[in-house]
Formats: structure tokens, sequence, C-alpha cells
């Protein structure tokens, strides 16, 4: 595979690789005995009507490992990807020797393609749109779009470089890798009504509204028509880099203000649970909105921004700074740009952020032996 010039050689991806490995069996060896014994988890089905990693597992793991390429100009994408679907089947089963003896528990790889090849099929697809430029963008060119997403999730982070590894390797050099980045979710914790969500980097609980229902995930998140991607989505993937000494110096109160929720539990500052949602309307005595005008909550709401749900995951990372890698799926792309729209008006949090890379891709429906990945659109 061809990689871009400040992409790591395959030796120091395998020494990188070694060193991790060998940082596992060092921690094994730590006091942690719930940690030593816990079970691995379940299988999770690599083909159906949807591709895994978007709303199976539930939760979702722990560790995620997004890698965005091109594919080169007169390369056929059906083949491409036809291949790649059928890897992932063998390293989803744990029968593929790449994998090197680990087991892959539950283990998912979503592959989603970019808007050129999605016009290449059909200018008027869902997809084929191009994700516009917003503020507080420091974006370089090759972290801007991209033809391919290989979205790879396990508990075990042991898995993903070598997962992407033996993906890449079955493209070869008809794809050229733009960049990747490594990110991982915090221990879940109860919203009630049987949901759960992370904390984010800044300290508050994420992704807690979203289509949680099958009706809301037909309505908003899963794409019906035209036939070719049917039970795909589409995908926005941004990584920010976030200002933490400035957020932390804010007091409780105002960091909560900047959320429109309670730190500790979720709960929007107008009341009740986490799950249920704020209640935009509520007011103080004297006439003051609970959740403030310009808070997070208020200006990200569905309602509000007059658009769907968005299934919305927030992953922390370290390097090349400390931020989050933000994913949202949903079946209108104007979802997303609609709500970021409004965001760039007046949301308090967006100052604390920068967007450093962005793209949007057509998840593709799910495929089995009989319907290769990708071959409904590119057969």
């Amino acid at each position: 595979m061809r990689r871009a010039d400040h992409q790591p050689s395959r030796r120091a991806f395998l020494d990188v690789t070694g060193a991790m490995m060998a940082a596992g069996l060092t921690a094994g060896c730590t006091p942690a005995p719930a940690r030593q014994h816990a079970p691995t988890p379940g299988p999770v089905p690599a083909t159906g009507r949807h591709q895994a990693g978007i709303t199976l597992p539930r939760p979702a793991q722990a560790h995620l490992l997004a890698v965005v390429a091109d594919l080169g100009a007169t390369v056929a994408p059906g083949p491409v990807l036809a291949e790649l679907g059928q890897a992932i089947r063998t390293l989803t089963a744990g029968t593929d020797p790449r994998l090197l003896g680990l087991p892959p528990g539950d283990l998912t790889v979503t592959v989603g393609v970019g808007p050129r090849l999605v016009r290449t099929a059909g200018a008027s697809l869902p997809g084929a749109a191009d994700l516009p430029r917003f503020s507080r963008e420091r974006i370089a060119p090759r972290a801007h779009g991209g033809d391919l997403l290989i979205q790879i999730c396990a508990g075990d982070p042991l898995l993903l470089p070598a997962v992407a590894s033996a993906l890449l390797d079955q493209a070869g050099d008809r794809v050229r890798e733009r960049w990747r980045q490594s990110a991982h979710r915090g221990a879940q914790v109860s919203v009630g009504n049987g949901l759960t969500a992370p904390r984010n980097p800044l300290g508050f609980l994420d992704g807690i509204v979203g289509p949680q229902t099958p009706a809301e995930q037909r309505r908003d998140l899963w794409l019906t028509g035209p036939p070719a991607v049917a039970g795909g989505t589409l995908a926005v993937l941004r990584r920010m880099e976030l200002d933490l000494p400035r957020f932390a110096a804010l007091s409780v109160a105002e960091q909560e203000a900047v959320f429109g929720r309670r730190r500790a539990s979720g709960v929007p500052l107008s009341g009740g649970t986490a799950a249920a949602g704020p209640d935009l309307g509520a007011k103080t005595p004297d006439g003051r909105y609970l959740v403030p005008a310009d808070a997070h909550v208020r200006r990200a709401h569905a309602t509000v921004v007059g658009a769907g749900l968005m299934l919305r995951r927030s992953y922390s990372i370290a390097a090349p700074a400390p931020g989050l890698l933000f994913i949202s799926f949903q079946n209108d792309l104007r979802t997303f740009t609609a709500t970021l729209t409004h965001m760039d008006v007046s949301d308090a949090l967006l100052p604390f952020t920068t967007t450093t890379a962005g793209a949007t891709f057509l998840i593709l429906p799910g495929f089995d032996r009989r319907r290769p990945l990708g071959s409904p659109l590119f057969g």
C-alpha cells in the first residue's frame, strides 16, 4: 500500500505493534484480578442487513481505530470492497492468521465510502455531497474528505493495529492512507430507562440523546432507499482539539451552564432524568431559562434545530493533541450540517474546540456471502 509521506513505515508500525503487545503482557502481570479473569466479549455478527459497529454491539466497544484512505483514480471500488468484506468475515470469525493468535472477541469493522466514489455510482445518491467547511476549523488538506473509511472497534485495543494492517494489506497499492486516529471511550454510566453513556474528555456524559428505539432508527438513522443504499447510513467524522486547561478553569456551575447538564449525573439543568432530555421552556421564578440560551443541549437540540436525531459517539484521544474524535450516524447529512450551523451562532461549547480533521461517508449496507460488501452500489 502506498502511504502518505508522513505515515509511519511498515517497520515502524511493526515496532509499535510489538511494543503495544509487550506492554499488554507486562500489564497482565500487575495486581488486577478482575481484569485478568474478565470473560472475553461475545462475537458480533459481521453480516446482516446493516453493518456491525453502528447499533451493535450495545453499548459500543471501548476502543476504536478510524482509518481514512483514498482509492487510486483508476481503481474500481467494487473488487476492493468485496475483498475487504471477505477479510472482515474471516477476521471477526477469528480464522484469519493475520490476527496473530488474538481472539476477536467483540471485534467489528464498519466500512464507508466517500462522496467522490458515491458520485461515480450516482450524483443524486445519499452520500454524494461533500461535508462543507465550518468555523473553528484548522484542517490540513489531507485531513479533509477521503474515499474510504474503515472503522475498527473492539474491547481489546491490541486487535486494532493488527486488523488495520490486515485490511490495508488486503487492499494493497490500490489505496493510499490519508490519516488514522486511535481513540477510546470511558466506562458506561447509567442514565435511566435502561440506557448508559460514557463521559467525554470534559467530564460530562455524552451521547445521551439519539435514535434509540427501532422506530427512531427507521426514521432518523437507516437509509431506506434507493435500493443500492438501503440499510446503510451516513457518517460524519471529525477530530477536535479541546482547550482542556481553559475549560477546567471554569467553576463546576459554569461548566454545567456550557453543557446545560449536571456534570456528575447528566441530568438537565431543567431537572428530571438524564435520559428524559431537557425541558427547554423551564424558567426560574424571575424568568430566566434554567437551560441557558447558549447551552450546548439547547443549541444542538433536534427540535430547536428542526432536524432529525443523530446517533452520536465521542471518543477521547491523546494525540496528536488532547481532544476527541466525534462520529455521528444519520440518514440525512442535513441533520448534521443544520445542527452545526445552528451551534455556530452561539453554542457555548464550541469556543473550547478546534476541528483538525473532517469527512463524511456513506456507510454501506450490510453484506453476506452471496451479497459482497458494496455490491448493490458498485457491482
